[in-house]
C-alpha cells in the first residue's frame, strides 16, 4: 500500500505453500442466484457503542445471513449487521442510498448518522439511508489475527533508517502467519467480491429492486465492484474519492509518493503562515526542508511520548501527518503536530505542546464484543485477498529504494513489501470492471487527495468509459462532497434527485474555505 536476497526462496515458497491449501474446486464460480431467497430484515435495536458515542436515535438495525463462500450457498453463514435512517416520509422516495465509508475495513453501521447532516431535504426525503457492517468488520461476524499490534500504523511498512526492509520483511511475515494460524482459511473468504455479493443480498433482504449506493475511498471499489456484478441492479452510483480498479491492490500505492508531494504544500502553508508562533519555516520549501530533516532525526532516535508507553518514531510522525492531511479541517492540527514533535525531539516539550500530543495519540473506548485489531485484520484480508501479490523480496527491495529517492516524503513506504507477499492464493480472480452497463456513475475526485490521487480517479474512470461521468475539484484532501465546493454538492444532489449527469468532464473552481 509494500533486503535480504538470501530470503526470497523462502518468500516463494511461502507463497506457494499457501496456494497449494486450496480446496478442492476452488476454482468454481460463486453462486448469485440464491439471493431471492434471503428473508426480509427485522428492524430493531442497534448494537452498543463505544464508551463516550452516540447514535441518531430514529437508527434501527437489523442483520442478514449471507454464505461465507459463494461457491457453497447451502453452506455457512455469517451474519451482516444492517442499519437503517429512514426517509422523510414523502410522496417522492426513490427507494434506498447504502452507505459505505471506505477503509479498507471501516465500520459502516452509523454511516446514516453522519452523512445525513449534510444532505438537502430533496435527497433525505427520496432515500432512506443504508448503513452496514461489511463482512468481518465490527458486527459482522468479526475476525481477528491477534496481532501484537492492533492499530493500522504498524501496517504501512517504513523502511529502517538506513533505507533497509530486513525489518519489514519480518514483520510481514510474521502477520501473514498469525492471520494463517488465528483466523485461518475462513478469513480469506472475507473479500471485496464476497461483500459485493453481501450487498446484493442486503437489496433483496430490503425488498428493493434496485439499489442506490455512496461509496468513499476504498468503497469505491467496493461499488464499483457490485455494479461489475450486479449492472441491473444498481441504480445511481456515487464513487467519492476514489481506487483505480486496474492497480488492486500491489500497485493501489504506486502514485502516493507523487499525491504526497501535491498535497503536502497545502499543510506547509499553513504551518508558513504561523512561523512566528510555530518556528517550522516561513515559506513551503523551509518547512518541508525541517520536516524531512525531523522524520530522519526520529528513524534513528525516537522520542519517548511522555505519558503513554509511545515513542515518537520517524514512521509514526509520518503515518499521522498523512492521516491529518486527509482533511482540510485538520491542517491546523497537523502544524501544532509538527511543533511539538520537533519540541519532543529537542527535549523543550511545553504543557500546550503536550496536550496537542495528548490530542493526537489518544486511544479511543474499544467498541464492546469486537477485537481489538479487527480493523488491521480486515485490511488485510481485503488487500491481501482480493488480489494476487508478488513474493520477490528482492523486488521490493528495489522498487523502494528507487521510490525513496524519487520521493521523500513517503520514504519508500508505497513500494515496501506487505504481509500480502505472504498470503495464500487468493479464491478468485479480482472482478473484472469495463464500461458495459448503463450509464448510471458519478465520479467525485480531489486533485491534491494524498490518498486516492488524482490519477487514480481518472484510471476509474477510464474503466467504466461510458457508464460514468467526472467531477474533479481543484481542492486537497479525500473529502469531496460538503468541502466547499457549490459545483461539487449541485452536481451530486442532482444527480441524486433527477439522475441526469453531465455529459463532459467537469472540473470545479470555486472551492470556498467552510
Amino acid at each position: 500500500m509494500v533486503i535480504a536476497v538470501a530470503l526470497t526462496a523462502a518468500a516463494v515458497a511461502a507463497c506457494d505453500a499457501g496456494a497449494a491449501e486450496n480446496a478442492p474446486g476452488e476454482d468454481a464460480p460463486p453462486v448469485v442466484g440464491e439471493a431471492a431467497a434471503t428473508p426480509r430484515i427485522a428492524w430493531g435495536t442497534c448494537p452498543a457503542l463505544a464508551e463516550g458515542a452516540s447514535r441518531d436515535p430514529r437508527l434501527t438495525c437489523g442483520t442478514v445471513k449471507v454464505p461465507l463462500d459463494y461457491r457453497d450457498p447451502d453452506g455457512e453463514k455469517i451474519e451482516v449487521a444492517v442499519s437503517k435512517l429512514p426517509a422523510a416520509k414523502s410522496r417522492d422516495r426513490r427507494g434506498v442510498l447504502l452507505l459505505n465509508p471506505g477503509g479498507p475495513a471501516l465500520p459502516g453501521l452509523d454511516a446514516p448518522r453522519a452523512v445525513a447532516p449534510t444532505l438537502p431535504q430533496s435527497v433525505l426525503a427520496a432515500y432512506d439511508l443504508i448503513g452496514f457492517d461489511p463482512r468481518g468488520v465490527q458486527h459482522s461476524t468479526p475476525q481477528s489475527c491477534r496481532l501484537d499490534d492492533p492499530s493500522l500504523v504498524g501496517l504501512f511498512p517504513y523502511p529502517a533508517a538506513d533505507g533497509s526492509i530486513t525489518a519489514n520483511v519480518d514483520r510481514a511475515r510474521t502477520a501473514a502467519e498469525r492471520c494463517a494460524t488465528n483466523a485461518g482459511k475462513k478469513l480469506r473468504h472475507f473479500t471485496t467480491a464476497n461483500t459485493a455479493r453481501d450487498i446484493d443480498r442486503i437489496r433483496t433482504a430490503l425488498g428493493e429492486e434496485k439499489i442506490s449506493y455512496w461509496g468513499q475511498s476504498y468503497g469505491t471499489y467496493l461499488g464499483t465492484v457490485y455494479e461489475s456484478l450486479f449492472p441491473e441492479r444498481a441504480d445511481r452510483v456515487i464513487l467519492e474519492g476514489n481506487v483505480d480498479p486496474t492497480k488492486v491492490w500491489a500497485h493501489a500505492k504506486d502514485n502516493w509518493g507523487r499525491a504526497m508531494s501535491e498535497r503536502f504544500p497545502d499543510a506547509a502553508r499553513v504551518a508558513a503562515a504561523q512561523h512566528a508562533t510555530l518556528g517550522l519555516g516561513g515559506t513551503v520549501d523551509e518547512v518541508t526542508r525541517r520536516y524531512l530533516a525531523l522524520a530522519d532525526r526520529l528513524d534513528r532516535t525516537p522520542a519517548p511520548v511522555p505519558g503513554t508507553p509511545l515513542a515518537l518514531t520517524g514512521s509514526m510522525l509520518r503515518t499521522v501527518t498523512y492521516s491529518l492531511l486527509l482533511d482540510n479541517k485538520t491542517l491546523p492540527v497537523l502544524a501544532q503536530f509538527w511543533k511539538a514533535a520537533v519540541a519532543l525531539a529537542d527535549g523543550t516539550l511545553t504543557e500546550a505542546d503536550n496536550q496537542v500530543l495528548q490530542q493526537v495519540f489518544a486511544t479511543p473506548p474499544p467498541t464492546p464484543g469486537v477485537p481489538a485489531d479487527n480493523q488491521a485484520t480486515m485490511f488485510l484480508a481485503l488487500t491481501c485477498g482480493d488480489a494476487r501479490w508478488s513474493g520477490d523480496i528482492g523486488e521490493y527491495a528495489r522498487r523502494t529504494a528507487e521510490d525513496r529517492a524519487a520521493w521523500p516524503l513517503t520514504a519508500g513506504m508505497p513500494a515496501n513489501i506487505w504481509a500480502c507477499a505472504f498470503w495464500p492464493k487468493p479464491i478468485e480472480e479480482p472482478v473484472r470492471v469495463t464500461g458495459k452497463g448503463p450509464r448510471n456513475t458519478l465520479i467525485l475526485q480531489n486533485r491534491r487527495d494524498n490518498a486516492t490521487p488524482w490519477e487514480d480517479g481518472l484510471g476509474l474512470y477510464k474503466a467504466l468509459g461510458r457508464r460514468a461521468a467526472f467531477v474533479g475539484a481543484d481542492n486537497g484532501g479525500h473529502y469531496v462532497y460538503h468541502q466547499g465546493s457549490t459545483c461539487v454538492d449541485e452536481a451530486t444532489v442532482t444527480f441524486l434527485t433527477t439522475g441526469r449527469l453531465p455529459d463532459e468532464k467537469v472540473h470545479c473552481t470555486d472551492v470556498a474555505p467552510r
